[in-house]
């Protein structure tokens, strides 16, 4: 199948900024994102950006330890806003312009989120990167990803991941796994497949935007998703 994309939603994992070490920020994984991002915006391609905040706090597991839910939440909201300005901060670094808009008023760290200042900043050549998930408790950044690209009318969500794609099992504890060149979203929910939570894949299918799930930490593999080569696996 033959892909043209002209305006995309990339989720990126807060965990995968650690690269390996767990937690923090890893520099050398920053440029090397910001490198291939500035290449898909040279290529004439919008992009708009949600990055997750495992890497530095994570609300569900805050709250397995006795931190409120809700503030345990709104911390992680917090923890992709520093990735957020991270990224940018490395994009800006090599020439690429980008913005950082909050789904909560954080003036003056980034502007507050709409679906407008988001297609203008992309409109104009910039990484739209938007962070601070939903604005709301209980939701994950796979959510706010979910939301954000059907707010903006990206033609798909690209969900960089550290597999390159989606298996029948977890390819790290299962060698027999095989996996999906495609497969829908019922049959993601159906099979119990831990791709993304139930409200993220939902709002996707509810709104017929596609999820291609692939290997982000494989340099180049962002530029061979956008140019139509078959990796990864694609959710419909």
């Amino acid at each position: 199948m033959e892909r043209k994309f002209t305006r995309v939603l990339l989720k990126l994992s807060g965990e995968s900024l650690a690269a390996g070490q767990g937690h923090g920020i890893s520099t050398e994984r920053l440029e090397q994102y910001a490198r291939q991002i500035k290449e898909a915006v040279s290529r004439g391609i919008e992009v708009a950006i949600v990055i997750g905040g495992g890497n530095i706090f994570r609300g569900l597991a805050g709250a397995s330890k006795g931190f409120d839910r809700v503030k345990g939440d709104q911390m992680g909201m917090l923890a992709t806003v520093i990735n957020s300005l991270a990224l940018s901060s490395a994009l800006e670094a090599i020439g690429q312009p980008a913005e950082v808009l909050t789904a909560i008023a954080m003036h003056p760290i980034g502007k507050h989120y709409s679906k407008w200042a988001a297609i203008d900043a992309m409109k104009a050549g910039k990484v739209a990167i938007l962070s601070g998930g939903t604005g709301n408790p209980f939701f994950t950044t796979d959510t706010g990803a979910a939301l954000r690209g059907v707010e903006v009318e990206a033609d798909v969500m690209l969900k960089g991941t550290r597999v390159d794609g989606i298996y029948t099992a977890d390819p790290e504890k299962d060698p027999t796994a095989t996996k999906f060149d495609r497969i829908t979203y019922d049959e993601v929910y159906s099979r119990g497949l831990k791709v993304m939570d139930l409200t993220a894949t939902a709002l996707c299918k509810e709104n017929g935007l596609p999820i291609i799930v692939f290997d982000m930490d494989t340099p180049g593999n962002l530029s061979k998703v956008l140019s139509g080569e078959n990796i990864g696996t694609l959710v419909y």
